[in-house]
């Protein structure tokens, strides 16, 4: 079966190559079914397969010109689905880490607006307690979580411009607010 598979795949492309479009159309429906029962068999059952097949079929019709009929073409054909895979599990990676990154970025600023009585005891607390919520939103986005001035702007939809100030502002404040305790 794959070798008679090969050959067809092989004449398929090679017309295909020459502007025939039905055999184009067949040939990429066959290599849909067969990168996805690839991707399947590979990584299981995800929901991000669909899109990496589609991936591997633009990456297949971007690239068609450079198969040569002389060669195999499942390798050259599996090179480009492999290739499509791998960066479509990066791609899958980020997203994760972005959500994972989202979700404690949430927890952090839930918590500098809603600290607890013993949160409140430590003077890190007191100092924090003792700024808006504006005020601490910049420094927690800033300071502690380590965003940029450009990052911290569009996660709370103000401009750069506005970050900078609230964080000079807020620090002023810690400052002010260290001096009397020392008093």
């Amino acid at each position: 079966m794959q070798e008679s598979d090969e050959h067809r795949w092989s004449a398929l492309m090679v017309s295909a190559q020459a502007g025939d479009e039905s055999d184009y159309r067949q040939l990429l429906t066959e290599l849909a079914n067969v990168i996805q029962k690839f991707l399947r068999s590979r990584l299981g059952d995800h929901h991000f397969i669909e899109d990496c097949v589609q991936e591997a079929l633009i990456a297949v019709h971007q690239a068609r010109h450079t198969y040569d009929p002389q060669r195999p073409f499942r390798p050259w054909l599996f090179a480009i689905v492999r290739h499509k895979a791998i960066d479509n599990l990066r791609k899958q990676r980020t997203r994760e880490k972005v959500v994972d990154h989202y979700k404690m970025e949430q927890e952090i600023l839930s918590q500098a607006g809603h600290q607890s009585s013993s949160e409140m005891e430590s003077p890190e607390g007191r100092l924090l307690a003792s700024l808006s919520t504006q005020h601490r939103e910049v420094l927690v986005l800033t300071k502690i979580i380590g965003y940029s001035i450009a990052e911290a702007a569009e996660k709370l939809g103000i401009s750069e411009s506005a970050v900078k100030v609230r964080v000079h502002r807020a620090i002023r404040r810690l400052q002010q607010s260290l001096a009397r305790d020392e008093l």
